[in-house]
């Protein structure tokens, strides 16, 4: 009876496990840091969803897909 051995692989972040390069791993980092960012200043700013949309000059609905973490419909994919 043959057994199979399993690898395990360790990656420095959730990024680098699902993307196929490293190119595109950095760009989920740097797009998901921005979001994070984004989303801190508008709680911090205790701005309601239309407040922030009005200052990021977009409208409420992006705001909205931006603090449920809706990555690929808030920046598009700058790296394919």
């Amino acid at each position: 009876m043959e057994t199979e051995s399993m690898t395990t692989a360790c990656y420095a972040s959730v990024w680098d496990a699902i993307e196929e390069s490293p190119a595109q791993a950095e760009n989920l980092k740097l797009r998901s840091a921005l979001m994070l960012a984004l989303k801190q200043h508008i709680k911090s700013e205790g701005l309601n969803q239309t407040q922030a949309a009005k200052v990021f000059g977009v409208t409420q609905p992006r705001i909205s897909n931006l603090m449920r973490g809706k990555i690929d419909l808030i920046l598009p994919t700058l790296v394919h």
